[in-house]
């Protein structure tokens, strides 16, 4: 019963919609030479995905990270043999899934930013382990290891080596994109949430008309 209420038209639609809005997002970034070197930019892309997350559940968030990754890929393909990508993914589903579980069962004003709290400080954890052994290793193919510690180490004298770099740099800019993301997100939840729910009932209003 589930999947169907997730397969529904209505769903698919909007799933589809924030989603590519998401990818547009993605695009977009800023970066925040104060926590982490440029190459780190804040983008707001899991603001729609949050959204849609607590309008139509956790796993709703999963399928529109999805989304979102293949829609950037055909607006500007793979610059990182789509590791970058598949990190943006991991990093973005590892906020949405705690995020979406916990306002499932605590669909509060409250409940959403406890839940929004957590799954920024999850995505902060997975980001650092995610970095230091997986993201840095490959991007000191491209740009020399030292480099790259000595742009962290410019930011944070406390850098000397991977793990340090990703828990003194990466760390920090993540739980800021979180704070700023969530931010966001419970600004412009209710408003969207009411659309959402308009476009239900058109739904419903086309099958009543269909059945009569």
């Amino acid at each position: 019963m589930r999947e169907k209420r997730l397969l529904s038209t209505k769903n698919i639609v909007i799933m589809g919609m924030l989603g590519a809005l998401a990818a547009v997002l993605m695009l977009f970034e800023v970066p925040l030479p104060f926590l982490a070197p440029s190459f780190y930019g804040l983008d707001l892309s899991e603001v729609p995905i949050l959204v849609g997350t607590f309008a139509l559940g956790p796993v709703a968030g999963m399928v529109m990270e999805v989304v979102k990754i293949l829609i950037k890929l055909v607006l500007k393909p793979t610059s990182t043999g789509f590791v970058g990508e598949f990190a943006n993914l991991v990093f973005g589903c590892s906020i949405v899934l705690p995020a979406g579980l916990i306002y499932r069962f605590h669909k509060t004003k409250k409940g959403a930013m406890t839940a929004m709290a957590l799954g920024t400080v999850i995505m902060s954890l997975v980001a650092i382990a995610g970095n230091a052994l997986v993201m840095i290793p490959f991007y000191s193919k491209f740009m020399p290891l030292e480099n790259i510690l000595a742009a962290g180490a410019a930011i944070n004298p406390a850098v000397g080596n991977v793990w340090t770099f990703a828990a003194f740099c990466v760390g920090p800019f993540n739980l800021v994109k979180g704070a700023v993301v969530s931010f966001i997100t419970a600004l412009v939840y209710k408003r969207v949430s009411v659309m959402i729910r308009s476009i239900g009932m058109e739904e419903r209003k086309e099958k009543h008309q269909v059945q009569v």
